[in-house]
């Protein structure tokens, strides 16, 4: 199964995430399927790439709750 998840990418003390589509199984570091945006929690930016996270929910990926609510203050769910 695929879900949509954060994967932690920065230095110490500066974390950035990227939202990643990958294998359920895997490890969070792990290799993603494809990488679909990022969340800077500190300046709080975001950028998705919906045409790639709707593709992914097309088929069936599931997203983690804190991508979900990312995803919806990006207006991507109604």
């Amino acid at each position: 199964m695929v879900k949509l998840r954060l994967k932690r990418c920065g230095k110490k003390q500066r974390v950035v995430y990227r939202i990643v589509a990958i294998d359920a199984r895997c490890r969070r570091e792990g290799r993603a399927l494809r990488k679909v945006g990022f969340y800077d929690p500190l300046k709080n930016q975001t950028y998705l790439n919906v045409p790639a996270i709707l593709y992914f929910l097309e088929r069936g990926a599931q997203p983690t709750g804190t991508v979900h609510d990312i995803s919806k203050k990006a207006g991507v769910f109604m």
